[in-house]
């Protein structure tokens, strides 16, 4: 298998067929989602004028992720490119949280193919790990980005202010000496990263070395830099630079803590960075406050949103494209 040409077979728009053979065409879309560790923790079943998205709790990290939240955000973020491909493909999708199964059920009815702008920047969208150029936001990127990033009981603060970015570097610096003191944490992730290319090729999962910022090696010697290279200290240093060579930092906050809201959180999420994208813009992720939990009430306490929990936190700008994870074909998410 060659990474390359994969990479540039999935991070492109391909056919979306007539009839039935739409849907599993939108699910691939819905594959190119974002999710933590690139984990795809999700199951699609199709029936008749009818996807379901289910939770694939094989794939959880519970030492990132102990309640399961991100799991849950990445069906919500997989949900929104089903949703967006549908209505290019004539299929109007209508999403239902089902509490049986924890999963969403999408009710599908014809309707005229609509292209949207957010549907165009799905094969664009990708987690920057780099640092951006500090250029400030426009009042319309602003405006569409919070518009974008606004749902079903799900809020989102756009923070610009250099102040109040430190701060957050603070919070991200404070998660990060938590969580690699963390032996647990640590062999999780060590287990979803793909030194090489032909790993990475072979497993269609996990995080790509050149993704992290690092070369394409075999395992043992990924895994001897790491012992020697890895740490709270360098990640801080690397951190702080790329947070403010931001834009702005996005966090997402929901009204109530259950896998419904963390499911409208993560479509939220992906709407957002579908729109960045569609504005030529990067994202990437920093959610160590939210992720270590003895952090994330204090981190909400300065954030101003009281007793509401911090979803998810990335940062906006613009940067350069950079290497990309794969994901797992689409007849291996069906069940």
């Amino acid at each position: 298998m060659d990474y390359t040409d994969d990479v540039k077979r999935l991070w492109s728009h391909h056919d979306l067929g007539s009839g039935d053979a739409r849907y599993p065409a939108i699910i691939r879309y819905a594959t190119m989602a974002a999710s933590s560790h690139n984990t795809q923790p999700w199951q699609f079943r199709i029936e008749p004028g009818r996807v379901w998205i289910l939770p694939d709790l094989s794939r959880r990290c519970p030492a990132v992720d102990p309640d399961d939240h991100h799991l849950y955000a990445s069906l919500g973020c997989a949900l929104e490119n089903l949703l967006q491909a549908g209505r290019a493909s004539g299929l109007e999708g209508r999403p239902e949280y089902d509490p049986s199964t924890t999963g969403v059920k999408v009710e599908f009815e014809e309707t005229a193919p609509v292209r949207t702008a957010l549907f165009e920047a799905i094969p664009e969208r990708q987690c920057s790990r780099v640092e951006f150029d500090g250029e400030p936001l426009t009042e319309r990127e602003t405006e569409l980005l919070t518009q974008a990033g606004t749902g079903d009981g799900v809020s989102v603060l756009l923070i610009d202010k250099e102040a109040q970015k430190e701060q957050i570097a603070r919070y991200v610096a404070e998660g990060n000496r938590a969580q690699f003191a963390d032996g647990a944490w640590a062999a999780e992730l060590k287990s979803w990263i793909r030194f090489s290319a032909d790993e990475a090729a072979r497993n269609g999962d996990g995080l790509y070395g050149p993704v992290m910022g690092s070369p394409s090696v075999p395992r043992w010697l990924g895994l001897l830099a790491m012992k020697f290279g890895f740490s709270a200290k360098a990640q801080n240093r690397k951190d702080f630079r790329n947070i403010h060579s931001s834009s702005a930092i996005a966090v997402f906050y929901s009204e109530h803590d259950d896998e419904r809201h963390w499911i409208e959180a993560g479509r939220c999420y992906e709407r957002l960075a579908l729109q960045a994208a569609a504005l030529g813009l990067r994202t990437a992720f920093i959610n160590q406050p939210v992720e270590v939990a003895a952090i994330r009430p204090e981190f909400a306490r300065f954030l101003g949103i009281g007793d509401r929990r911090p979803d998810l936190v990335v940062r906006i700008g613009h940067g350069p494209e950079t290497p990309r994870s794969l994901r797992r074909p689409v007849e291996q998410v069906l069940v």
